[in-house]
C-alpha cells in the first residue's frame, strides 16, 4: 500500500463540489487515512508551494490557495500517487480524459479543483507538512 497527499482546492470548496469529490475518491477504491478542513495562511501556502517560488504563477497561486477553505487528504491505496493523479486528470482541464475530476469540475488550469503528490518523494514533504503521525489511521 502507498500513501499520497491530496487537497480539494478552494475553487471546488466554494462551488459545494466536496462531497463529489469525496465520493469519487471512495468509488476509486482509495482509504482515506486522514482528513481536515481549513484555511491555508500566507505562510502556509507559500511554505506548501516553495518549490514554484521563481515559476511565474507562484504569487497567483499562493493568493488562490488562501482565498478560502481547502480540504487536505491523506489517500492510500496500491500505486496510490498515480492512481490519484489518474484520477486528477491534467493538470489543465481541457486537456483532462473524460470522467477525470478536473475534467469534470475544474474550471481553468489555475483553478484547477484538486492537487495532488507527483513522487514518492513529494508524498513524503506534503503529508507531514499537514499532518502529524497520530492523525493518520
Amino acid at each position: 500500500m502507498e500513501r499520497t497527499f491530496a487537497i480539494i482546492k478552494p475553487d471546488a470548496v466554494a462551488a459545494g463540489q466536496t462531497g463529489e469529490i469525496l465520493a469519487v475518491i471512495q468509488k476509486t477504491g482509495f482509504r482515506v487515512v486522514g482528513m481536515k478542513m481549513r484555511r491555508l495562511s500566507q505562510i502556509d501556502a507559500e511554505g506548501f508551494y516553495a518549490v514554484h517560488k521563481e515559476r511565474p504563477f507562484y504569487a497567483s497561486l499562493v493568493k488562490f490557495m488562501t482565498e478560502g477553505p481547502v480540504v487536505v487528504m491523506v489517500l492510500e491505496a496500491d500505486d496510490a500517487i498515480k492512481k490519484w493523479r489518474d484520477t486528477m486528470g491534467a493538470t489543465n482541464p481541457a486537456n483532462a480524459a473524460e470522467g477525470t475530476i478536473r475534467k469534470r469540475f475544474a474550471t481553468s488550469i489555475e483553478r484547477n479543483c484538486v492537487h495532488g503528490s507527483d513522487a514518492p518523494e513529494t508524498a513524503a514533504v506534503e503529508i507531514p507538512f499537514f499532518f502529524t503521525a497520530s492523525e493518520l489511521l
